[in-house]
């Protein structure tokens, strides 16, 4: 494949895309009202100020997340490709789930795997 196929391929792709846009636009009618620009969350009605404090057990539950899910993008190819990449991957496998132990145990310090 010659450089101009791929940039022809991504120029289409592209007006594609910003022609989809503009076609949403054109074709989207909206009524604003001061009832539909009024900001909510579950049908509710907010009261009080916009800004509010956010506990650290949510920050480290999403830490808790990105450490199980980064785990299972890691060990999952990791291990289909085990007996062809050697000793030297097994060491650096068992450096990263070193990492994930300590970001568990940082957890379970901290009480966010407990169910109370």
């Amino acid at each position: 494949m010659t450089y101009g196929v791929i940039g022809a391929i991504v120029g289409l792709g592209l007006v594609g895309l910003l022609g989809a846009f503009a076609l949403n636009k054109a074709l989207t009618v909206t009524y604003p009202t001061a009832d539909k620009l009024k900001t909510y969350e579950s049908g509710v009605d907010p009261v009080g100020e916009g800004w509010a404090q956010v506990h650290i057990r949510y920050y480290l539950f999403a830490y808790l997340y990105v450490i199980f899910a980064v785990d299972a993008v890691y060990l999952f190819p990791w291990a289909t490709v085990f007996a062809a990449v050697g000793v030297a991957s097994l060491i650096e496998m068992f450096i990263f789930l070193g990492f994930v132990a300590v970001g568990l145990l940082y957890a379970y310090r901290k009480g966010v795997l407990s169910w109370t």
